[in-house]
């Protein structure tokens, strides 16, 4: 599934959130450790400009998922709600990737010790908390055997899904029990 197309899957399948998980590679071969990503403001800005004119005739749903009808006359207001959704759930989306972040810290090296934010293509939905996990460095002859490692894949992906149970603890969606 292309980068762009992901994010809409997701929203189509009314995700509660969605995780990309990646292995990371840099020129600088000590670069080294797992990372958690949002979407930065300045991407949202660029999505906005993007989902705007792919759905410049398609007023009946803004922001990707709210359910608000609205007049073809009305971009300002369509652009409006589309930016308080995109903040929302940037907002949202960062407190994901800090549950994600502190429980990855406990089975790897952290890269860095905070949610960066920047603007990945596959992170740009207004309605879908979206975070990307980048696991380790392949290009760092460290990380590299850790990831090619099953016991690590596995702790990896159970600090992944302690964060994630973390968040919904917090903030269970609409409607679930």
């Amino acid at each position: 599934i292309p980068l762009r197309k992901r994010a809409e899957v997701a929203q189509k399948l009314d995700a509660d959130l969605f995780i990309s998980v990646h292995a990371d590679a840099a020129p600088r071969l000590t670069a080294s450790g797992a990372s958690v990503f949002a979407l930065s403001q300045n991407g949202a800005t660029s999505a906005m400009a993007r989902w705007m004119a792919d759905r410049e005739n398609d007023a009946d749903s803004v922001g990707g998922g709210l359910n608000v009808k609205l007049h073809k006359d009305d971009p300002m207001v369509a652009g409006v709600l589309l930016d308080m959704s995109m903040n929302a759930t940037i907002s949202t989306s960062l407190d994901l990737g800090h549950q994600v972040l502190s429980q990855l810290g406990g089975v790897a090296r952290l890269h860095q010790s905070r949610v960066e934010q920047a603007g990945f293509a596959v992170l740009k939905s207004a309605a879908v908390p979206s975070i990307l996990v980048e696991t380790g460095f392949i290009s760092n002859v460290n990380d590299c055997p850790r990831l090619h490692d099953t016991r690590h894949q596995r702790k990896i992906a159970e600090a992944i899904f302690a964060g994630v149970d973390q968040y919904f603890r917090q903030r269970p969606p609409a409607d679930s029990l």
